[in-house]
């Protein structure tokens, strides 16, 4: 399970009555590169990556629906659609207390997990969609599934470079459960809430060199520069070590490059969940030798976490202005000096 990356509302009160057009093409919304949808009012037309869904319009207005992963349940809490669930994977991955009694109640069933799906549950609750992460192993799973003429709709949109376009699949899922206006109005609110937290952070004379994540195995492996976390880093108006990276993937480095280039870092960020810093050096005695761990904040993305579940990964998903306001506080301080982060922790 993909387990899965904060808020200024009195600035969206001066906005929210200007309505903004959504970008198309030949009458398309367009979502980001990787996504776009038509509704012609007789035909809707998904494409999503190298998969297109296409059915009937009238089939919209989704009423049951089953998630096989959790990283999309923020969309779902934020459009107020968690009714429309009626089945889901991998219950312990679910931050939000409603859907955990939900399917503790069996109102929402437990369908299984990545290593082996309830095919006959699934099929027995009749959804109108199944939404998922594409997985090659599962084909056979979901050509089952197709043959029952269920639509099974492939959102990665764990793989969105820009933090606002994953927020924008909030579009896609109005149009598909009849929400529209809502999820224009909230889309308008984050969208505006993050280009005035990025307008804000600009404004510092500082720009604080930043590290992140940790080592795994030999490597460390660090966001490419054009990443999700590498724009955050660059929005919340900080100097990531990889910024001038062309790659949006993982770039794998031993711990030797990665203390060199980290040398003037004053903040290590998205690091694992630990006690305390020892904790850190009984995992990796080396940590110690690097200035950031003597001398600089750390900062942990558990703040919002329940047993396996993590916060960050469903309503952090949606909610990019959130998320851009925690690296912010962290980044710089005196812009809400009297505010607590919503996602991330420091690790003292």
């Amino acid at each position: 399970m993909k387990a899965l990356f904060f808020i200024l509302f009195s600035f969206f009160c001066l906005t929210s009555c200007k309505k903004k057009e959504i970008p198309t093409a030949e009458n398309a919304v367009i979502i980001s590169e990787r996504l776009s949808y038509k509704n012609d009012g007789k035909q809707f037309v998904l494409k999503s990556g190298k998969f297109e869904n296409s059915f009937n319009s009238s089939k919209l207005g989704f009423k049951k629906v089953v998630l096989l992963n959790s990283s999309l349940l923020g969309f779902f809490t934020e459009l107020n659609l968690v009714d429309r669930i009626v089945g889901l994977s991998s219950p312990e991955y679910v931050f939000d207390e409603n859907i955990r009694k939900a399917v503790a109640s069996n109102k929402i069933a437990n369908i299984g997990n990545e290593q082996k799906y309830d095919v006959e549950r699934i099929l027995s609750l009749k959804p109108d969609a199944i939404f998922t992460n594409y997985v090659p192993s599962f084909e056979n799973t979901y050509e089952i599934l197709r043959k029952a003429n269920i639509q099974i709709i492939f959102l990665d949109e764990y793989l969105e470079t820009t933090p606002l376009n994953k927020s924008k699949y909030l579009l896609l899922f109005g149009e598909l459960f009849g929400v529209k206006d809502l999820a224009e109005q909230k889309y308008k609110s984050i969208e505006t809430g993050y280009q005035y937290l990025k307008q804000l952070a600009s404004k510092s004379a500082e720009k604080p060199v930043v590290l992140c994540n940790e080592m795994y195995g030999s490597q460390w492996f660090l966001p490419g520069g054009k990443s999700a976390a590498a724009n955050y880093f660059r929005d919340a108006n900080a100097n990531y070590i990889l910024a001038e990276n062309a790659e949006i993937n993982a770039i794998p480095l031993s711990f030797e490059e990665v203390y060199k280039k980290s040398e003037n870092a004053k903040y290590w960020v998205n690091i694992g969940a630990y006690q305390t810093r020892q904790a850190m050096l009984n995992i990796n005695p080396n940590y110690s030798k690097m200035k950031v761990f003597q001398n600089g904040k750390l900062y942990m993305i558990n703040n919002r976490e329940v047993g396996m579940a993590n916060d960050y990964f469903q309503s952090g998903a949606v909610r990019a202005d959130l998320v851009l306001k925690d690296y912010i506080k962290i980044f710089h301080p005196e812009l809400f000096p009297k505010e607590n982060l919503y996602y991330l922790k420091e690790l003292k």
